[in-house]
């Protein structure tokens, strides 16, 4: 299975899988981060704090180098 790099996350859908599929729902309206360069890495340091294994579940990993499932 391809595992998709967060990196590759808009900001609307890294938002969108943080509070629909993980349960953040200390972040701040998507509306006062969505433009702003600092909303989108604090996004993606939400995702550094989400074990590999739950992030894989999501067809998601960290790093691109983890894009392949080395299992497969």
């Amino acid at each position: 299975m391809a595992l998709k790099p967060i990196v590759e996350l808009g900001v609307d859908e890294a938002y969108a899988i943080l509070t629909e599929r993980f349960g953040h729902s200390d972040l701040p309206p998507l509306k006062a981060i969505e433009n702003e360069d600092w909303g989108r890495d604090l996004l993606l340091s939400r995702f550094q704090e989400i074990p590999a294994e739950a992030l894989a579940e999501q067809g998601l990993c960290l790093r691109e180098h983890e894009r392949l499932d080395k299992t497969a």
